[in-house]
């Protein structure tokens, strides 16, 4: 997953609100205690989207499992001034130098978690990673967005530089929904590339993320919705933040 995929990813998430989303964070963490300055490792960072923009106000480190997509952001970070360490790194087996502040999880990360076994993985190894009193915060694409908005069919997009195929199919009985993209990407000489990438996330009920950090160790958590503060029932995204207590 994420290869070729890398080289387009950007353009494809060109419209997310990044800024609004890493102020919003902030706004989780300082609710949380986390001051500006503190150390935070950001899992499944992607391209750095939220890295960047977070790495003005903590001592962040990006985390992803694909080494394209930290290439890329290694150079978004260069070309921005700012100084940050991304290291090629399987959340599931997070394991740190130094315990952190704050374990970040976002845009769709614990929803890639997608095997049984693998979210109870990741919540264990960030509880280690954290020091007493430190906090998790996560978002998730909600059951409702997964088997309602993405559900079961098929997206098409045709642009000046750029065209897909993209196939969802929702599968009840295992709670996942299942991504087949064809992009077509076009070359600065007129010609175009073809990119095949085939992706599963798994849909997580707040019932059982609230369950699966309380079995990991976290106590004290807040739940919020897209952006807001109180969730919606059709949310189509949840934000989650907990705390590894002090003692």
């Amino acid at each position: 997953m994420y290869t070729a995929f890398a080289s387009v990813y950007d353009r494809l998430m060109q419209d997310v609100p990044y800024e609004d989303w890493a102020s919003f964070y902030r706004d989780i963490l300082q609710g949380m205690g986390i001051a500006d300055g503190s150390a935070v490792a950001e899992c499944a960072c992607g391209t750095g989207n939220l890295t960047i923009p977070l790495s003005r106000h903590y001592r962040i480190t990006g985390l992803d499992i694909s080494q394209d997509m930290l290439s890329l952001a290694a150079g978004k970070a260069r070309n921005a001034g700012r100084y940050i360490r991304f290291v090629r790194q399987d959340m599931r087996a997070l394991s740190l130098h130094k315990s952190v502040d704050a374990v970040l999880c976002t845009c769709d990360g614990f929803n890639y978690l997608a095997a049984p076994g693998d979210a109870q993985r990741f919540l264990q190894a960030a509880f280690e990673a954290l020091r007493p009193g430190g906090v998790l915060a996560l978002d998730i694409s909600t059951l409702h967005k997964l088997r309602t908005t993405l559900g079961t069919g098929v997206r098409t997009l045709v642009d000046d530089d750029m065209a897909y195929i993209w196939h969802s199919r929702w599968c009840p009985e295992e709670y996942l929904c299942r991504m087949e993209l064809t992009i077509f990407a076009r070359r600065a000489d007129g010609t175009y590339d073809r990119i095949e990438e085939s992706q599963v996330q798994r849909a997580y009920p707040q019932a059982d993320v609230t369950r699966l950090l309380y079995e990991a160790g976290f106590t004290d958590m807040i739940w919020r919705g897209d952006c807001t503060h109180t969730p919606r029932p059709d949310e189509a995204r949840l934000h989650v933040a907990a705390r590894k207590p002090s003692t």
